[in-house]
């Protein structure tokens, strides 16, 4: 017998309404509620991750999914996270003066929707159980830049969306279909920020344009009430989801507040699970809020992460680090022939060897967590370019596992005073492919970057094994188009692509105190 499904509104503290649908199972109840409160509209329910509502009612939960204020059917203005504390709240209370609930709720939700679910202002109404996937607290490092540099083509879309959603809501048909239109050309990557700041100047992602991303000024780090660390919590996350280190942050916040969170960190991407984690998440759900075991009771081990080379899912936590250590050398061909330059476990680095960046032809940058095509990607043909710097190791005489954050440390000097270091770090195959596995970003504006300096990169957390056979690389480049924007050399803060006032760069890196090394992957902010 399928689930009923009905909408409701849903009174905020100050009198708004706020649109709510509800599926409930078949009988009479009171049941356990699920709840999502996301700005998408309620018909979606994260369905592009997650089970549909239905699937949920029909395991005996009843499933709220909610407009936020200002989205949707919802009353009000749009405010982005700021607004969710008071109106989270109020939902909650709401939920439990009902009679089809039994008093016991879940929140779930990716993205903003894991966000939300955090965000509450009365300490006595909180979630009995959270599943907060993809989502972070500090709006600059874990929503829209990391290593000085603004999330380009990934802020812009997803910013973008929300503005062409609301251009729907308000009936502007013209604005909804200019921003289609220049998403599905790819205009948007040089014309998007102007249609940002036209159609929705007062959004969440054109207020981070328009701040510093190597300054934490005028960015807004939320803070759930202290009693919801306590709560059990299941954080997920992905090696290829930019809010990572967010996950990573929401744990480390838990567990010091002595609580057993759950933590799993999938080969995922933002949009693409690889099957999902319904069945987990329902298992969490009976655990805490039917104080049982389902058909697929929860792993004894709290952490479980997937390993990036063999996809096998292991007990492992993020308070782990394998902290191996390279050092970097060549003769100064490493950005001419991609095998020239080495990567040496346990030694110190030597030579130097000079990149030069062209903007009439920027570096793409490819896969990783910051790219719309996320995820491992082959990258031969990028290493085979002469503006990237490649250092390899020696092939593996047996599996070596990896686990933390990769930290690249060395000198570097530009010619301008403006330079980006883009990074990759890839697997060598025996047969001769290279699969990127973790990238990372680190800008350079202003006199020091004509000086030689100690610069440095974090790269995205992992966990690989390398195979006997295998190799490692190491590729370092002065640009990755289109996830951050081309840096002009004049020490400005990038605005898009290249342009005729874009100059050439050159970079020197000194390599006798490089390294590669791995370090924990807590605190990787």
């Amino acid at each position: 017998m399928s689930a009923s499904v009905s909408d409701s509104w849903i009174e905020a503290a100050d009198g708004l309404s706020l649109r709510c649908r509800l599926w409930k199972p078949a009988g009479t109840g009171p049941w356990p509620v699920l709840l999502m409160r996301q700005p998408y509209g309620r018909a979606i329910a994260s369905t592009i991750t997650y089970a549909h509502p239905q699937w949920y009612a029909s395991k005996g939960y009843a499933v709220v999914v909610q407009d936020v204020r200002g989205r949707g059917e919802s009353e009000g203005d749009f405010l982005g996270f700021r607004q969710e504390p008071a109106d989270g709240s109020s939902t909650l209370a709401w939920l439990r003066s009902q009679r089809w609930c039994n008093g016991r709720i879940g929140s779930y939700g990716f993205s903003y929707q894991g966000l939300s679910q955090l965000l509450l202002s009365d300490p006595s109404q909180l979630p009995d159980a959270l599943v907060p996937a993809m989502a972070g607290l500090d709006e600059r490092l874990h929503w829209a830049s990391e290593g000085g540099c603004h999330w380009w083509a990934l802020g812009l879309g997803w910013g973008l969306q929300l503005a062409a959603q609301e251009a729907q809501r308000r009936g502007d048909a013209e604005a909804w279909a200019a921003i289609r239109a220049s998403l599905e050309s790819n205009r948007f990557l040089s014309d998007g920020l102007a249609l940002l700041v036209r159609h929705d100047p007062h959004g969440m992602a054109a207020g981070w344009f328009r701040l510093d991303p190597a300054t934490a000024q005028g960015w807004r780090v939320h803070q759930p009430p202290a009693e919801l660390w306590q709560q059990p919590m299941l954080m997920i996350g992905g090696w290829h989801d930019p809010h990572l280190k967010g996950v990573l942050d929401l744990w480390q916040r838990s567990h010091a507040a002595g609580a057993n969170p759950q933590l799993r960190v999938g080969a995922w991407s933002h949009l693409h699970w690889r099957g999902g984690i319904d069945r987990l998440q329902l298992a969490f759900f009976d655990r805490h809020l039917r104080d049982r075991d389902g058909a697929e009771p929860l792993p004894a081990e709290p952490c479980w992460l997937e390993d990036l080379g063999s996809n096998n899912w292991l007990p492992r936590s993020p308070q782990q680090a394998s902290q191996q250590r390279w050092g970097l050398s060549s003769a100064g061909l490493a950005a001419v022939d991609s095998h020239e330059g080495r990567l040496e476990l346990e030694s110190s680095g030597c030579g130097s060897v000079t990149v030069v960046h062209d903007p009439w032809r920027p570096l793409p940058g490819r896969g990783g967590h910051l790219g719309l095509d996320a995820g491992c990607v082959e990258r031969g043909d990028l290493d085979q370019r002469c503006d990237v710097a490649c250092f390899s190791s020696r092939p593996c005489e047996q599996t070596m596992e990896l686990i933390g954050q990769p930290l690249l440390q060395l000198s570097a000097a530009a010619d301008q005073p403006g330079f980006d270091l883009c990074v990759a770090l890839s697997v060598v195959k025996p047969d001769g492919a290279v699969i990127q596995c973790s990238t990372g970003v680190a800008r350079q504006l202003g006199s020091h970057c004509l000086q030689q300096a100690s610069r440095e990169v974090r790269l995205q957390p992992l966990l690989l094994t390398l195979q006997p056979g295998e190799q490692l690389r190491l590729s370092i480049g002065l640009a990755a188009w289109p996830q951050i924007a081309v840096n002009p050399g004049d020490g400005s803060l990038p605005r898009g692509p290249a342009s005729a006032q874009h100059r050439v760069i050159s970079a020197t890196l000194e390599l006798d105190q490089a390294s590669l090394s791995i370090e924990p992957m807590l605190g990787a902010n």
